[in-house]
């Protein structure tokens, strides 16, 4: 067995030299977080200050916006640090709270996911009784739970993985990443690949599951329905379905680049895919709902061009 030891730094080996470009992918990419912090900031405001909008869906959205915020600030920071830096090191806690970080960001947005479909099954097919079965008291619940699972669940998954005696400190990617961290472990991880796999169930199955079956039940009362009833569904499931699909693919782009061998692939792609599902996420979804919603687009219109 190699020795084995508490790291104090990682070093991230997937940054290659940018040369006279450098300056210009800092640019490119300090564009793309302030867009993204601009965009999903002002729905959020719009959404907190129009009493109109505190309905479930709009608070679930406002959920979704702040862990899109949330996400983006734990990997932006130091993304930027290390495009301007020659040596490509990062402090062990510093790692590990990026970690904690993005895989809270990427729990907490399926998890989300999942209730707004159950919200919008709710809406659809039970439209005269929509009101009494989702109150305010539930709608705060199921934000809640979202949120704490995911503080809880990465929470317990950090205190495991940095307790791991490690052979080495190099991650071959551009942020730091758990599968990553456990990869260089020499000491025992039976415990963490248990709780991998009993937090997957929750964190993975369980929401696919809801989301399969609301629009199973969705999809029948589409068919069975009005014309009124489908075109209810498609203005209010389209936008859902957009992000949950970007979401989920960019989530499996990750999980590849993760479990299988991508020596093969250009660098210049894997570090685009694995970038994928911590940027276009939070860079659609303002998008997708400030544009299809017409009461947010009307909002965010009268607020932009108030003056004008």
């Amino acid at each position: 067995m190699k020795n084995s030891t508490q790291v104090s730094y990682f070093t991230l080996a997937a940054y290659f030299d940018t040369g006279a470009f450098e300056f210009l992918y800092f640019m490119i990419v300090m564009l793309l977080y302030f867009f993204i912090l601009c965009a999903n900031v002002l729905l959020i405001v719009v959404i907190c200050m129009n009493r109109s909008l505190h309905e479930p869906m709009y608070l679930f959205l406002c959920s979704l916006f702040v862990n899109e915020v949330y996400g983006s600030t734990g990997l932006f920071p130091l993304l930027l640090a290390q495009i301007l830096s020659d040596i490509h090191t990062v402090s062990a806690y510093l790692c590990y709270l990026q970690i904690y970080f993005v895989h809270c960001y990427g729990t907490v947005e399926y998890i989300n996911l999942a209730v707004m479909s159950y919200d919008r099954y709710l809406a659809i097919c039970y439209p005269l009784q929509y009101n009494t079965r989702m109150t305010t008291n539930k709608t705060a619940t199921l934000i809640a739970v979202a949120w704490l699972y995911g503080v809880l669940t990465c929470g317990i998954m950090i205190s495991l993985s940095s307790s791991l005696q490690l052979c080495g400190n190099i991650i071959y990617k551009v942020y730091c990443d758990n599968y990553s961290v456990v990869k260089l472990a020499c000491s025992d991880i039976s415990a963490i690949n248990v709780y991998g796999l009993i937090i997957s169930f929750g964190t993975i199955i369980s929401p696919l599951i809801l989301i399969l079956y609301t629009y199973m039940r969705i999809l029948k009362v589409c068919f069975s329905g009005s014309k009124q009833t489908r075109q209810k569904a498609v203005s209010t499931c389209t936008p859902h379905l957009a992000s949950l699909l970007n979401f989920t693919l960019g989530a499996s782009f990750e999980l590849l680049q993760s479990r299988f061998d991508m020596n093969s692939v250009p660098n210049m792609l894997r570090i685009f895919l694995s970038l994928y599902w911590l940027t276009c996420q939070p860079l659609l979804n303002p998008l997708l709902y400030g544009v299809n919603i017409s009461k947010i687009r009307i909002i965010c219109k009268s607020l932009l061009f108030a003056k004008m």
